[in-house]
C-alpha cells in the first residue's frame, strides 16, 4: 500500500512529551505505558502493536484502544501499550493494521509504508535524566569581549598580543585581527545589562570561553585553574553568577575538551620535553616533541590524547578536575557546553568520545547532577547523543541550517556551514519540515528538549545579513515553539548583521537600544520569549 499524500493534521502522531509517554525518566525494569493518536479520517484501524527491539531482538506487543474522542471525520482515537524498558535506551515503533489489510509503520521520522530503521525509532531513556529545567530554558549567548565592558577595564593593560579597539569600531574581518581584536568586555560588564536580559525574559546564559588566552575568542586556552584577569578574575564571575541566579538565570561555561591552546601550562611543560608529565596529554609527531597534531591543522590548538589517565584525573574526572572546580563553589556554574564535542577523543583509529563524554557527566553528577552538559556538533549528531552523557547538542543540521534554507535568500556564500554550495539553498517550508524531522528523529525525546534552536551563534553568519526583516518573526517564532532550547545570540535583539562568525561578534550597541527599529525588535524577542515561557510553565 503506497504512502498517499495526507494532510498533517489526518495523520497518526506520538512523541515523547507526557501527552504520549507516561514518564520521561524511567529506570530500567519500568513499565512505561506509551499512546498513539489516530484520526478517524486516516481510515478504519484493526490492529496496533509496539516492535521494541530489547537486547537486539525484535518483540511485537498489542495496543489496546482507547476510546474515540469524537465521532466521524474529524475525531480521533487513542491506542495505548505498556512497555518494559529492558536496556539504556528502548527504542519502539508502532505498527498500524489496517481494516482493508495495509499496514503502516511509525516512528520519530514519520509515516512509512516499508519497515524502518531501529535509528529512528522512537526511544525511552533509562541513563540519569537532564535538568528539569532545561526544557523551560530560553539562552543567551555571550560573547565576553564584546557583550559590555565595566569601568574596571579602563584600569587594565591590553596583553601583547591585543589590537584594541574602541567600543565602537568596526570589526576587523580580516588576520590577525581577527582573533586579536580587544574590545575589553569584561565580565562585570555583563552583570551591568542584566536588567535587559531580564526585561528580554531569557533564562539561561551561555559564556563563550572565560579562561585566558591569547585570543579574542579564548579557545586558545593558557589555562584552565582561573578566570583571565582580563575578563576581571575570578571574583568577577562570582559576582556575575551570584547576580544571575538572584534574578532567576542559570549560567554556563564553555570548555575545549578537544584541545587547549599553545600557551597552555601543560602543553608549554611538554613541548620539546619527553620526559615530561604532560607529554602524554598530546600527540605528538617526532620523537623531540616538536611537531604535534592541533585541530584542523591549526597550530595554536594542540589536540588532547585521552588515552593519558593523568589529562583524565587533571580536568574531567572527580572532585579536583578542572570540570568540578567550575561547578562548586564559590562559583556554582550550572553547566558546560563542550566545544568541538564530535571531535574530541577521536583521531584516525582511536574513539575515545564515548568515555570523555561519560566521564564529564559522571564528575557533573557526583559535583551537582542539577546541571546541564551540552555538545557541539556541526553535522549529524545523533549517534552520540543517545542519553548517555550529553544532554542536547548545539548542532546546526536540526534546526540552523533547514530554517536559513528556507527562511533566507539565496544569497552567494563561499560556504553554506561548510558546504561548498556557493549559495544559501532555497528551500520550502515543506523541505524545512523534512530536514528537521530528518535529523532530530535520531535523538531521544527528551535530548531534543535539551538541543539548542539557534538562528545563528557566534561562529556563523547573523541571520539578518542574508534573512529579510519579514523572516524575523518567523525564524524567532519557530526557535520558541519548536522542541528544544530557543538560542539568541547576543545582538540578535539588536537586528545585527555579519558576514561570518568573527564579524558576527560585534560590540553590543547599547546606545541604540531606544532605536525606533531596534526598540521594535527587541520588543518582538520579548514577546515571543514571553509566549515560549507561558506555554513551558
Amino acid at each position: 500500500m503506497p504512502l498517499r499524500p495526507l494532510p498533517v493534521l489526518v495523520l497518526p502522531h506520538h512523541d515523547g512529551s507526557p501527552l504520549y509517554v507516561s514518564t520521561p525518566e524511567p529506570a530500567i525494569g519500568d513499565v512505561v505505558t506509551v499512546r498513539l493518536r489516530i484520526p478517524l479520517a486516516f481510515g478504519a484501524v484493526a490492529l496496533v502493536r509496539t516492535r521494541s527491539n530489547p537486547d537486539q531482538e525484535p518483540r511485537f506487543d498489542d495496543a489496546r484502544l482507547l476510546g474515540s474522542a469524537a465521532t466521524g471525520d474529524d475525531g480521533y482515537a487513542w491506542w495505548a501499550a505498556d512497555l518494559v524498558v529492558e536496556n539504556p535506551v528502548h527504542g519502539y515503533r508502532f505498527l498500524i493494521s489496517m481494516a482493508d489489510g495495509g499496514h503502516w509503520w511509525l516512528n520519530a521520522s514519520g509515516l512509512h509504508d516499508i519497515e524502518t530503521l531501529d535509528s529512528e525509532d522512537f526511544k525511552l531513556v533509562a541513563h540519569p535524566a537532564p535538568p528539569a529545567w532545561a526544557a523551560t530554558s530560553v539562552m543567551y549567548q555571550i560573547f565576553p569581549d564584546r557583550f559590555g565592558r565595566s569601568a574596571a577595564a579602563d584600569t587594565r593593560e591590553a596583553p601583547d598580543w591585543a589590537m584594541p579597539a574602541q567600543w565602537g569600531d568596526a570589526v576587523d574581518q580580516l588576520p590577525p585581527g581577527r582573533s586579536h581584536q580587544f574590545y575589553g568586555g569584561d565580565l562585570d560588564g555583563i552583570t551591568e545589562h542584566l536588567d535587559h536580559l531580564e526585561r528580554l525574559g531569557v533564562t539561561l546564559l551561555y559564556l563563550t570561553p572565560v579562561f585566558p588566552g591569547r585570543s579574542n575568542h579564548r579557545y586558545d586556552a593558557a589555562a584552565f585553574t582561573e578566570v583571565d584577569p582580563l575578563l576581571g578574575g575570578d571574583k568577577a564571575l562570582i559576582r556575575l553568577v551570584e547576580a544571575a541566579h538572584a534574578r532567576g538565570f542559570r549560567v554556563i561555561g564553555d570548555l575545549t575538551a578537544n584541545h587547549s591552546g599553545d600557551g597552555h601550562e601543560w602543553f608549554q611543560a611538554a613541548h620539546g620535553a619527553p620526559a615530561a608529565p604532560e607529554s602524554a596529554f598530546y600527540y605528538w609527531l617526532d620523537a623531540e616533541q616538536r611537531d604535534y597534531m592541533s585541530w584542523l591543522g591549526v597550530p595554536e590548538l594542540p589536540k588532547f590524547n585521552w588515552t593519558s589517565p593523568e589529562l583524565r584525573r587533571r580536568f574531567i574526572e572527580g572532585a579536583d578536575s578542572v570540570v568540578a572546580k567550575w561547578l562548586e563553589p564559590p562559583f556554582n556554574l550550572d553547566g558546560w557546553r563542550i566545544d568541538v564535542a564530535n571531535m574530541t577523543g577521536r583521531l584516525g583509529d582511536e574513539d575515545l568520545n564515548a568515555e570523555v563524554r561519560q566521564a564529564i557527566r559522571q564528575t557533573m553528577i557526583d559535583v551537582n547532577p542539577d546541571t546541564i552538559l551540552l555538545g557541539e556538533f556541526t553535522n549529524d549528531a545523533a549517534a552520540d547523543f543517545q542519553g548517555d552523557a550529553w544532554h542536547g547538542a548545539m548542532t546546526y543540521a536540526n534546526f540552523t541550517k533547514p530554517l536559513w534554507s528556507w527562511l533566507c535568500r539565496p544569497d552567494p556564500v563561499p560556504s553554506f556551514f561548510g558546504v561548498p554550495l556557493g549559495s544559501i539553498p532555497a528551500h520550502t517550508g515543506v523541505q524545512f519540515h523534512r530536514a528537521h524531522t530528518r535529523f532530530a528523529a535520531g535523538f531521544p525525546w527528551r535530548t531534543r528538549l535539551a538541543t539548542m534552536n539557534a538562528l545563528d551563534t557566534h561562529d556563523t553568519a547573523r541571520f539578518r545579513t542574508h534573512a529579510d526583516a519579514e523572516a524575523v518573526p518567523v525564524a524567532v517564532g519557530l526557535s520558541v515553539t519548536l522542541p528544544g532550547i530557543p538560542v539568541v545570540f547576543a545582538g540578535d535583539e539588536f537586528g545585527l548583521a555579519g558576514i561570518d562568525g568573527e564579524h558576527s561578534r560585534t560590540p553590543m550597541p547599547w546606545s541604540s537600544v531606544t532605536d525606533p527599529d531596534v526598540a521594535a525588535t527587541i520588543d518582538l524577542y520579548t514577546a515571543l520569549i514571553g509566549l515560549r515561557r507561558r506555554m513551558r510553565r
